[in-house]
């Protein structure tokens, strides 16, 4: 007597799935201009991107945390270190974020990150010259004292303006952060006050960078990124971009034509993912600083909610389940007794 049953069930079951696999947005492809994994098992936690205008090709990383005071320099053609920096002149590094190139080719690495929640009084900046030879080394940094007008605070996005070399800050907040402005020249006898100057209320910022003329600002989270008119420092809105699945999402930088965003991620044998810029990006040498694009353009793209956060992930598990509740439901149509 239960033999009529099946057959509508099998059809409801069907069109379940196709409407759970419709409802899955296709994953666009990614050119392979630019993609590379870094191959040093040393670097399991790379958290900062810059692209060397002095070395074509080259992108300079570090690792979280307190590895150490030690940066790296990558060759994206291979995914080998070509060079390994130690600086000297610091104090013992807490939690190392950040990396960017200012307009004098100087490397400004962010010791900023705070895994205490945001209860150190200050946190630092390193400054020191990006090398002419890429050779292991040993280089004298400038260390700087910096602090927030309101209070201490997490962060992970240190970005130097690649026309007035002024630095900036983003810190990581889940309900969304600010973007601090530095002093017009950093001192290193004295304590630098970073002073907020925007609201970013879309992202938990991982990572940002300047496009090389200076006109955007990128910023990244996990699953989502955000391009932004610069304005002097009053951003506005101006883009959602395209953000590769990667398996901790904490790093990017523009390539220094600017017609690229790589992504990074945290993890041995990490990928950098390059993304076109939306519009074609903008020329000249600039900041290394990263961020992403929609391939092809601007827009939203498939998987991103309006926030510039991707959901991608979430029809995906939708996906997962209804397709796990289909052959559950083959199966238990089979097993049914005539």
């Amino acid at each position: 007597m239960r033999r009529p049953f099946r057959r509508p069930l099998l059809a409801g079951l069907a069109v379940l799935a196709g409407a759970l696999l419709a409802a899955v947005p296709a994953v666009p492809a990614v050119a392979d201009d630019g993609n590379f994994t870094v191959k040093d098992p040393r670097i399991t936690e790379s958290s900062g991107l810059a692209a060397s205008r002095q070395h074509p090709g080259v992108y300079w990383t570090h690792n979280d945390s307190d590895d150490g005071a030690f940066l790296y320099a990558v060759d994206s053609r291979t995914g080998k270190t070509v060079a390994t920096v130690t600086l000297t002149g610091v104090g013992t590094p807490r939690d190392v974020e950040a990396i960017s190139i200012g307009p004098d080719n100087h490397l400004y690495v962010g010791d900023i990150g705070d895994n205490l929640g945001g209860t150190w009084q200050y946190v630092w900046i390193y400054e020191l010259p990006e090398p002419k030879q890429l050779k292991d080394q040993t280089l004298k940094a400038t260390q700087y004292v910096v602090k927030y007008e309101d209070g201490a605070r997490d962060a992970e996005a240190l970005m130097v303006h690649p026309k007035t070399g002024r630095v900036y800050i983003a810190d990581k907040n889940e309900a969304g952060g600010s973007l601090y402005e530095g002093p017009a020249e950093l001192s290193a006898s004295g304590t630098n006050i970073f002073r907020k100057v925007a609201s970013v209320p879309d992202l938990e910022v991982t990572d940002g960078a300047f496009s090389p003329d200076g006109k955007h600002l990128a910023l990244r989270s996990y699953f989502g990124a955000i391009l932004y008119d610069w304005n002097g420092g009053k951003i506005e809105k101006a883009d959602r971009l395209s953000v590769p699945l990667q398996r901790q999402g904490e790093s990017l930088t523009y390539t220094t034509d600017g017609s690229k965003i790589m992504y990074g991620s945290e993890g041995a044998a990490s990928t950098v993912v390059a993304r076109d810029v939306p519009g074609g990006g903008s020329g000249g040498s600039g900041n290394g600083g990263s961020g992403s694009s929609s391939s092809g353009g601007g827009g939203s793209s498939a998987g991103q909610d309006a926030d510039g956060t991707g959901s991608g992930l979430k029809v995906g598990a939708i996906a997962v389940v209804g397709a796990a509740v289909v052959i559950w439901g083959f199966k238990r149509v089979r097993r049914r007794p005539s």
